[in-house]
């Protein structure tokens, strides 16, 4: 990942940031505002509501007023009833208290603080704000409450959950985009380092083989070689080159046309043994120079199976390729036919260096190569395997590897017999 792209993410990181603590302060502004605008509010109408009273107690009959304001100076609460039950009272009580928005609940207070008048029963309401009478009902006063779950703490904690809500699924957005955009460049940082990794491996396997056919060459041409079963070793070796370039190159073409979307396979009924010894073929010499001791089992009676058989015989040569490339002190090479739950397998068993099982699942990828020592040093573009999978695939079928570090490598195609 470049430096630029580590800032641009640590830019977006901290922008969230500090998004999400100045929503969290101004959400507590706004709640501490809010709840100050509804009390102010509750003040100015209980104010309204007492001046309102005051106006209409001018015009009700004095003796009315007289018999509430002795009422509430009495123990009992008998008298305070009576008193409001009379008509011109209770009308002014209705036409001022009773008229407010709900779910405000008003109510008139005597000196004593008793509930002289409500609209409802105040049960647990909670007291916003009260005005008192100057005239008439001097010591009175209009009080406002709010009915439990309508308090203006809860109405005002109810935006703030909603909205801070909306914060957190804004800053989650926000995290996880960028999360997802740090993993693709990571990834797209990866691609890129694998791709100039494998330009250079198959630079130098093109070169490689290339060097040897022209140096064995160059010495045949000038006669330097009078020896008759040495110029036929070195035929030998021009030939082994020249297969191994071979097989390079048609991997390179068939990884290019795989990831263009033009690889195409022509599939027919073809028997599997002749399949087997061909691909073999191309390596009994390095085999033999190698010292390996080579194994083909192949079972009897195989049926023919729909393929194509230079692509099957392609992915079969790179298993093979790599059998012998990987392989370690102990030198041999297994190369088996069956037929396994109605599939045919096809199995290349080596006794190399092996693979970790923590690498067993991305051994497949293209341009992916085991990151241990005792590989890296190793040739290889690090596409023979992505192909060998992606032929098994095509055919309908699967590949599948068994290996540890120090026992070998065992890896199985598996095609449908159909």
């Amino acid at each position: 990942m470049t430096r630029f792209s580590r800032w641009a993410l640590a830019c977006v990181v901290v922008a969230a940031a500090v998004l999400a603590a100045l929503g969290w302060i101004s959400l507590r502004q706004w709640e501490r505002s809010a709840e100050v605008v509804v009390r102010e509010q509750a003040r100015d109408m209980a104010a309204m509501a007492a001046e309102k009273i005051e106006m209409l107690l001018r015009g009700a009959p004095e003796d009315a007023v007289a018999r509430l304001r002795a009422a509430a100076g009495e123990a009992g609460p008998a008298a305070l009833e009576a008193a409001i039950a009379a008509r011109p009272i209770r009308e002014v009580l209705e036409k001022t208290l009773g008229g407010l928005e709900a779910p405000t609940i008003a109510a008139l207070l005597d000196p004593q603080n008793r509930t002289v008048y409500a609209r409802e029963p105040l049960g647990e309401a909670q007291r916003l704000a009260s005005a008192r009478l100057r005239e008439g009902l001097p010591g009175w006063q209009v009080a406002l409450y709010q009915p439990p779950g309508f308090s203006p703490h809860q109405t005002v904690r109810r935006q703030v959950m909603l909205f801070t809500f909306a914060l957190g699924v804004l800053l989650v957005v926000i995290l996880a985009g960028s999360v997802t955009t740090y993993r693709l460049m990571r990834r797209e940082s990866e691609v890129a380092r694998l791709k100039a990794d494998f330009v250079a491996n198959v630079s130098h396997d093109l070169k490689t083989p290339l060097s040897v056919i022209r140096m064995f060459g160059e010495t045949l041409e000038m006669g330097r070689v009078t020896d008759q079963a040495t110029r036929d070793e070195y035929y030998r070796i021009i030939t082994r080159e020249s297969e191994r370039l071979s097989r390079l190159i048609d991997n390179v073409l068939d990884f290019s046309r795989i990831e263009g979307g033009r690889r195409t396979y022509e599939r027919a009924r073809a028997p599997v043994e002749p399949l087997v010894r061909e691909s073999l073929e191309p390596f009994a010499y390095p085999l033999a120079q190698g010292g390996f001791k080579v194994e083909a089992d192949i079972a009897a009676d195989l049926p023919d199976v729909m393929m194509d058989t230079a692509a099957v015989g392609q992915a079969l040569s790179n298993l093979i390729d790599n059998a012998i490339k990987y392989s370690g002190a102990r030198k041999a090479v297994r190369v088996s036919a069956s037929m396994v739950g109605g599939e045919l397998a096809l199995a290349v068993a080596d006794e190399g260096i092996g693979i970790p099982p923590a690498e067993h699942a991305r051994i497949f990828e293209k341009f992916y190569r085991v990151g241990r020592s005792d590989t890296q040093g190793r040739r290889g573009s690090g596409v023979g395997l992505a192909l060998v999978r992606h032929v098994a695939e095509a055919h309908g079928g699967r590949v599948t590897v068994e290996s540890r570090p120090g026992e070998g490598s065992r890896f199985t195609i598996f095609l449908p017999v159909r």
